[in-house]
């Protein structure tokens, strides 16, 4: 697995660098898109969910991103905004995997692809939830999810399931107040939420 776990390491190594470019760069809306989203109406709504589906190649602040989509939009449609573009960057991720499916196989042995893809079979719904809310890993575990056999539906489902809550959550916070406090305390406890549904997900599996 060591070729496998560098490939990944690779990739989050790669997102990382380009989040210090950008910071470098100062690239505006990147760096904080809330000016491009203070106009509200259909605009805010379409460049909001097309910056979550971006963050899987850009370093976009997902959370200020969502916190404006409460802000904006109010808790319910600020949700289901968030909602709609983080599944998507999921799946955006997801069909980058399947795109670089040939690669991964010049870069890896067949039987450390063989053992990844057993591991991803059993655990992949589970990578995807947890790291949804958690920067450079979700878009790592989306592409690589996608390099292995699982299927649309099951990738869509876990996406769905791992985006709500940190949907929700910054829906509240931006609806409540667009403070920067807020903000770090919606990310703890989102990460906090990613926490518990991984122990539930590993007692469920150490179980079968």
């Amino acid at each position: 697995m060591k070729r496998y776990l560098s490939v990944m390491g690779g990739m989050a190594a790669f997102f990382l660098a380009l989040f210090f470019l950008v910071e470098y760069l100062g690239v505006p809306i990147l760096v904080d898109p809330t000016p491009w989203l203070n106009h509200g109406g259909l605009w805010a709504a379409v460049l909001g969910v097309g910056l979550l589906i971006a963050d899987v190649l850009l370093p976009v602040p997902s959370s200020l991103v969502m916190a404006a989509h409460g802000a904006l939009f109010g808790v319910w449609v600020g949700t289901l905004l968030s909602l709609a573009g983080s599944t998507g960057a999921a799946v955006f991720g997801f069909w980058i995997g399947r795109r670089g499916g040939p690669l991964l196989n010049r870069l890896v042995s067949a039987e450390e692809r063989e053992r990844a893809d057993r591991l991803l079979k059993r655990w992949g719904s589970l990578a995807i939830i947890i790291t949804r809310p958690v920067p450079l890993l979700a878009e790592t575990v989306a592409i690589m999810a996608g390099a292995s056999p699982m299927g649309w539906s099951r990738t869509i489902l876990a996406a769905l399931a791992g985006s709500l809550p940190p949907a929700f959550l910054y829906a509240v916070a931006g609806a409540s107040a667009s403070q920067f406090q807020n903000t770090v305390l919606m990310f703890i406890l989102v990460i906090a939420i990613a926490g518990f549904f991984w122990m539930i997900g590993r007692r469920r599996f150490s179980n079968d």
